[in-house]
């Protein structure tokens, strides 16, 4: 592999930004790269660990500096180093490239971060981009990290970003399996794999039980789940963009196990990977699914209910309007009496049938003949 070819193209580098990013934790915001702190502190200090492994047992002691680790390897036979930082500035990964001979294009890549889920290969490096993710069940949300490899042929360099998970346990795992160890760097990427989709499993259980919540509130006509539904729904989408394309990064590694002399034994466990990453993929695609027919439930029962409620008006205007109709009638009828009683109580001297003898008996039965004439109509058209 090339070495120090990074002085060649170090100036062609596009300057780093310096207005300051926002929203770091989410991958498709700022794409500039991440800005320069003035007095940025030395390549170590970012440097989580490093060790040099030969036959899968480390060596005693740490290195003082990453070039003098770089220098190690080569001395012994069946060497490997890993180096592991946690979120280096610019010119710290530039150093780190520098001293590994890393190309350019995944250099950048690993500077300005928030990069999809990736495998490339440059020459004998593989650069491998993941993102991990972790379920905070106080808040009920998906936190994302972001892990970068640079994997050579007697290298490892991993890159963290934002909540992506501590390798150290990952390190501790393959210190006491060191027949897996030995195997190479292809071991270390195999364990960093596992331990993201491993990682991944409490998510689903969180976004399952956060869906089996939201179908009792569906059901219960809770007016604030929709928000919740939408929610969700962004959550599960921004997972199934960390967890589908590992899928095509499995499936890449396993196309070149002939090609690139990837050992029996590994290649069962980078199986065993990809069986898991398919099972969560084809869950989180069954959540979002799901999550469409529970949109749509909640949108028919909403429906359903603005129906009902719709009804129960009409059908109290529909009773209003026959009170209406009863009280309009009944003053219909008195008022007929009030009418003739009216006129014959006008008491003017020349007036027809005052000083008739039958003058009182037809009054009393006008009023009668009227109200009951009133009272039939009014029967006969439902009114009364």
């Amino acid at each position: 592999m090339s070495q120090r070819r990074m002085r060649s193209w170090l100036p062609s580098l596009r300057p780093v930004a310096t207005v300051a990013r926002t929203h770091t934790d989410a991958p498709e915001y700022s794409m500039d790269p991440r800005p320069e702190e003035d007095g940025a502190p030395a390549m170590e200090d970012s440097v989580v660990d490093a060790a040099v492994y030969v036959d899968g047992r480390r060596r005693p002691g740490r290195p003082d500096d990453l070039a003098r680790l770089r220098d190690l390897v080569p001395q012994q036979p069946g060497a490997m180093a890993w180096i592991d930082l946690h979120q280096p500035s610019d010119t710290q990964l530039l150093a780190a490239a520098e001293q590994f001979g890393l190309h350019e294009l995944a250099v950048e890549d690993a500077i300005v971060a928030h990069q999809r889920p990736k495998l490339e290969r440059y020459d004998d490096t593989l650069f491998v981009v993941l993102r991990s993710a972790r379920y905070l069940d106080y808040a009920e949300e998906v936190r994302f990290g972001e892990i970068h490899l640079f994997v050579g042929t007697d290298f490892v360099l991993t890159v963290r970003h934002g909540q992506a998970p501590d390798l150290s346990t990952v390190r501790r795992r393959l210190e006491d399996d060191p027949d897996l160890l030995k195997l190479g760097p292809e071991a270390v990427l195999y364990a960093v794999l596992d331990a993201v989709v491993d990682g991944y499993a409490p998510v689903v259980a969180g976004l399952q039980n956060d869906i089996d919540e939201i179908e009792t509130q569906v059901f219960n006509r809770d007016p604030r789940v929709s928000r919740r539904i939408y929610e969700l729904s962004r959550e599960v989408i921004e997972f199934q963009r960390a967890a589908r394309p590992l899928l095509g990064i499995l499936a890449d590694l396993e196309a070149g196990f002939d090609k690139y002399g990837t050992g029996e034994e590994l290649q069962r466990h980078l199986r065993d990977v990809a069986d898991h990453a398919t099972t969560v993929a084809e869950r989180v695609d069954g959540f979002r699914q799901l999550l469409n027919s529970i949109l749509a439930v909640n949108a028919t029962l909403v429906s359903q209910a603005q129906n009902e409620e719709m009804k129960h008006l009409t059908e109290a205007s529909y009773a209003q309007s026959e009170e209406v109709k009863k009280i309009s009638s009944w003053a219909a009828i008195l008022f007929a009496p009030t009418v003739v009683g009216g006129i014959y109580g006008m008491n003017f001297d020349f007036m027809p049938e005052v000083h008739w003898r039958y003058g009182y008996p037809m009054a009393v039965g006008l009023m009668v003949a009227v109200s009951v004439a009133l009272y039939a109509i009014f029967k006969r058209r439902g009114w009364l």
